[in-house]
């Protein structure tokens, strides 16, 4: 590999390497992290071979964690973040507080200081975003309470290590015992303050500007007819307010493309964003493994063995049953609390950052460091098993409610017999679906936004809550059993995924949707839309046509 191209040879070696270890991980039935961390310590610098750049493997991995999170937020409002406060607030405090005392419990049996079992302990508290969300969305469980409970605490997590980050520096005085700023605790009171300013101003910023000038320039793309110019802008939004947030405010690359994501979410494009940056986030997650494997010290086994275990048990055990007990006692029932516990029980990209903070500082000693790398690695691949132990815990439940969706899916087939699907219900699905009880045809509404879809409910409509670009809500729709599918949806670009599906699960149902440029017009027809109506053809139909029937007054 030519020593100048040394982007190349990470990236090359990262995937080639992760490929191999994780077909072989799938071919003995583990996960495939595990075979993705593998590959880290293969091509690491603690073992023989190609070494790949770890500064360039950790800055491609940062991708990863951003376009993550920005495909997070598209699935995730601000009604949703704040409807989880109560819990995730309070439950992210209370659990980093009780794994931070036992980090400093551990670190001061092995004979550290306190400032090193503090920054020990943070760096244990805080899950990684990579683990959880490809462990909620492997189970589908993101847009679920459970889901949005874990996100939420997630987040509450992150802005935690945000502000611990700002304050080390600052705390570092206090901690060795020296005179001056630190010490006096006014250098810490400012540090406090600027930051709880930068990350205000941050979420101002995107509550107030964000969320007017992104869904407008994001709506403006999809209107060009251009797929490539599309995700370009999708990705120039996340990256770059992830990258802008983090410069600007000093706030996270994973808080930053969360809340792009969210604030993109709010539109009808969320959908068609999310699946057009999903091949580059699995991508790039995998980097973020074998980034984590490249780190790890094997020898560190041999020479530390009973606290390798003692910091594993803190994650694993220590924090879920904190989460656990935590969500148990504010009143949510076993299946949150469970799903909760699981999706905490590993740490990450946060960990290490505050692991190097402290050994720049010259508080965390080096075998510090190696135990939490130590721990991480263990941790993250347990969590696959940790998730298949509660999923069997669960098992139960989840059969008697699939038992009982079955019951109500068939009482539902009983009664759809040529019934008529309706994609969307505003302005203009709702008048279609009024037309449509008048003339005593079966409707079945398929709608995303959470007020439109209760307003069809409060009407009489059978409402299916979901995107009508997924196959799956297509499919409780009813779509194989349709004589008629109307996309009531404004967006075309969007109504053309949902008609490519539909065409798929049903060849035979009749297609109608709205266009509202020649483009989008040509792109439906293409797709196999059987009637395209586009508003300003049918005003101009209507108009020459009232024109040629009217006659002058006397």
């Amino acid at each position: 590999m030519p020593h100048h191209a040394p982007l190349m040879g990470t990236i090359v070696a990262g995937f080639v390497v992760a490929f191999l270890m994780g077909a072989l991980a799938h071919k003995l039935r583990v996960s495939p992290v595990a075979g993705y961390l593998l590959a880290g310590v293969i091509v690491g610098p603690f073992t023989p071979g190609f070494v790949a750049d770890i500064a360039l493997a950790n800055e491609l991995a940062e991708l990863g964690v951003m376009l993550l999170m920005f495909g997070v937020g598209l699935h995730f409002s601000l009604r949703d973040l704040l409807s989880v406060k109560n819990i995730a607030v309070p439950g992210a405090v209370i659990q980093i507080a009780v794994a931070t005392a036992l980090g400093l419990g551990l670190a001061l049996y092995l004979g550290w200081s306190v400032a090193a079992g503090l920054v020990f302990g943070l760096a244990l508290s805080v899950a990684s975003t990579v683990v959880l969300l490809r462990a909620l969305q492997a189970r589908n469980l993101v847009e679920t309470d459970r889901g949005r409970i874990a996100v939420g605490w997630l987040i509450v997590e992150d802005l935690a290590m945000i502000l611990a980050l700002v304050l080390l520096p600052a705390m570092a005085g206090m901690f060795e015992g020296e005179p001056g700023e630190g010490a006096s605790g006014s250098g810490l009171l400012t540090a406090l303050a600027l930051t709880v300013l930068k990350v205000g101003g941050f979420l101002a910023f995107m509550l107030i500007v964000a969320r007017r000038v992104i869904p407008a320039a994001l709506h403006w793309t999809a209107h060009t007819g251009s797929r490539e110019l599309f995700r370009l802008a999708v990705l120039s939004i996340a990256l770059g307010v992830a990258l802008g947030a983090a410069y600007v405010f000093d706030v996270s690359f994973a808080l930053g493309a969360f809340f792009a994501g969210m604030i993109l979410g709010e539109t009808q494009l969320s959908r068609r964003a999310a699946e057009e940056t999903l091949p580059l986030r699995d991508a790039f997650a995998v980097l973020f493994f074998v980034s984590v494997g490249m780190l790890f010290d094997p020898s560190v086994m041999v020479e530390q063995p009973g606290p390798v275990v003692a910091t594993v048990a803190i994650i694993v055990i220590g924090k879920s049953l904190a989460a656990y007990g935590i969500v148990r006692a504010f009143g949510h029932d076993n299946n949150i609390a469970l799903t909760v516990a699981g999706s905490l029980a590993q740490i990450g990209e946060f960990s290490f950052i505050l692991a190097g903070l402290g050994m720049q500082l010259g508080i965390l000693p080096p075998e510090g460091r190696d135990l939490i790398l130590a721990g991480a690695i263990f941790s993250i691949l347990f969590n696959p098993l940790i998730f298949t132990l509660v999923a069997g815990r669960l098992g139960e439940v989840k059969r008697r409610e699939e038992a009982d969706a079955r019951e109500r899916e068939d009482a539902r087939q009983r009664e759809r017999r040529e019934h008529v699907i309706l994609v969307g219900h505003g302005r203009v699905g709702r008048l279609i679906a009024e037309g449509a009880a008048h003339r005593g045809r079966a409707l079945v509404v398929i709608e995303e936004q959470v007020d439109f879809a209760r307003a069809a409910e409060a009407a009489g409509r059978e409402v299916v809550i979901g995107n009508a670009t997924n196959p799956h809500v297509l499919d409780e729709a009813g779509i194989q059993q349709a004589s008629k599918l109307i996309i009531a949806i404004p967006e075309g670009f969007e109504g053309g995924a949902i008609a490519a599906h539909a065409r798929r699960l049903n060849p035979g149902v009749v297609i109608f949707a709205r266009a509202h440029s020649d483009e989008e017009v040509d792109y439906l027809q293409r797709l196999g839309v059987d009637h395209v109506i586009m508003g300003e053809r049918e005003i101009a139909r209507a108009i020459l046509g009232l024109a040629a029937t009217s006659r002058p007054a006397a």
